[in-house]
């Protein structure tokens, strides 16, 4: 790709993952109500990506457990299974949603590195003998409760998120960063810094479809 193209692509990236950061704000926020800063979250560090926010705790391994079986499992895991898992019903709106937003070419782009991700993070649990839990954190069935696992996730107070704090969340900040470097050399810095902002839109559309609050806690009608 030529430089120029390749550094207007990221420019737009950050800028459409900002974007989307503040517009999430603005939905989940419920006015004067914000979401407190989470303890295990530093917002003095940025994330690569997506402005202030680094998760510095332990990755919450029976998320990434429900994640990878809602995806249908280590060995035939497919992000477009986990689509229809956290979406159901509304799978082929929220892909054509993300298509018309994104061009179809992106999307596919999406779906390819997501997949990479999975197997990627699954190489690393097995080469660095990490031990999952027996039992996924959240039924990996339900999707609605899957969706707001992933969107609290998310969450670096005042109604605001961070798509990179929640993939922290999954498999810890330097596993995380390690993981990008993988996506890099793969398909592309453009292709990285894209599915993160795709992703934190397909999070943000499934907050509002399941009425989640900024921690993804379905909020009171």
């Amino acid at each position: 790709m030529h430089i120029t193209r390749f550094l207007g692509a990221l420019a737009i990236a950050a800028l459409t993952l900002s974007t989307v950061s503040a517009q999430a704000a603005s939905k989940m926020s419920g006015g004067s109500h914000m979401a407190a800063v989470p303890s295990d979250v530093n917002l003095n560090m940025n994330s690569r990506f997506g402005g202030p926010g680094v998760y510095t705790g332990a990755p919450v391994l029976g998320a990434t457990l429900a994640v990878v079986v809602a995806g249908g499992g280590p060995k035939n895991y497919s992000t477009m299974t986990l689509l229809k898992t956290l979406a159901g019903d509304k799978t082929d709106a929220e892909v054509a949603k993300l298509s018309k937003t994104y061009g179809k070419p992106a999307v596919g782009q999406f779906v390819k590195t997501f997949d990479f991700i999975i197997s990627d993070a699954l190489h690393y649990v097995t080469v660095k003998h990490i031990e999952l839990p027996s039992q996924p954190a959240v039924d990996p069935k339900d999707g609605e409760k899957l969706a707001g696992a992933l969107w609290g996730a998310t969450s670096i107070g005042g109604g605001n998120h961070n798509v990179e704090v929640g993939l922290d969340h999954l498999v810890g900040h330097p596993l995380h960063m390690q993981i990008m470097k993988d996506i890099d050399a793969k398909y592309g810095v453009a292709a990285d810094a894209q599915y993160h902002v795709i992703l934190l839109t397909a999070l943000t559309d499934l907050a509002n479809v399941y009425h989640l609050d900024a921690n993804g806690m379905m909020k009171a009608m």
